[in-house]
């Protein structure tokens, strides 16, 4: 897996339910424990104007270094308090690589426009409720904590269309600073135009469903992004 692949896996596993502002935190983990960098998600109501329709804001940035090569994605999703995508921005800079792109999503007309910062532009179909990826993980944790688990695939939008599958994979405890919680660990399968993976996400065993930790299993070993108190 290429390192795009691993940070996209550990992004798309970070977002909260409930309709409460929140801040967590990551630290971000090579397979022998030590810290690769960190990472941070908020989410937030945006105020509108009287009878307007509510939305929410979320967002995901995510700072690692390598030796040599510098990592920092800032990722930002407009969405309805259904969390029908309105608008995600993506900005990546990975060494010298650098992308930013804005994908806006028009329900009406039954498409999404993806931009690029040097002028591309891509229509995708969409139907109904329409998710990008922050929007999708914060549906799925609210899912969650009500009880139930998505069947099939689901399409999220991240640049790219994907098709995203997760089941429930058993109960586990994770260490949390100098403590274990009890976790409901999800396997999700993430298929994208030129890449298929998978990865481990464990969700708090209550009804705010915290994002306590993601696996990402490679041949090397497992990278981990987990949650700091």
């Amino acid at each position: 897996m290429t390192l795009q692949g691993i940070l996209t896996s550990l992004f798309l596993a970070a977002t909260i339910p409930g309709n409460a502002q929140e801040t967590l935190r990551y630290s971000v983990n090579w397979p022998s424990g030590l810290s690769l960098g960190e990472a941070a998600l908020q989410s937030h109501a945006v105020a509108q104007g009287k009878d307007a329709p509510s939305r929410r804001e979320h967002s995901f940035t995510l700072e690692a270094s390598i030796p040599g090569f510098a990592v920092l994605d800032k990722y930002r999703s407009l969405a309805t308090s259904a969390q029908c995508s309105i608008e995600f921005e993506k900005n990546i800079h990975h060494g010298q690589r650098k992308t930013a792109e804005t994908t806006t999503f028009k329900p009406d007309e039954g498409i999404a426009t993806r931009q690029t910062k040097d002028g591309g532009k891509t229509d995708f179909q969409i139907a109904g409720c329409a998710k990008d990826g922050l929007a999708y993980l914060y549906w799925l944790r609210s899912e969650l904590s009500q009880g139930r688990l998505p069947a099939g695939n689901q399409k999220i939008f991240f640049g790219a269309p994907y098709e995203i599958s997760v089941q429930f994979g058993g109960k586990q405890d994770i260490a949390v600073s100098d403590h274990k919680i009890p976790a409901d660990r999800l396997v999700a399968k993430l298929k994208g135009p030129a890449s298929e993976t998978s990865f481990e996400m464990f969700f708090s065993d209550d009804a705010a469903k915290r994002l306590l930790m993601v696996r990402v299993p490679l041949a090397i070993g497992s990278f981990s992004m987990e949650l700091v108190e």
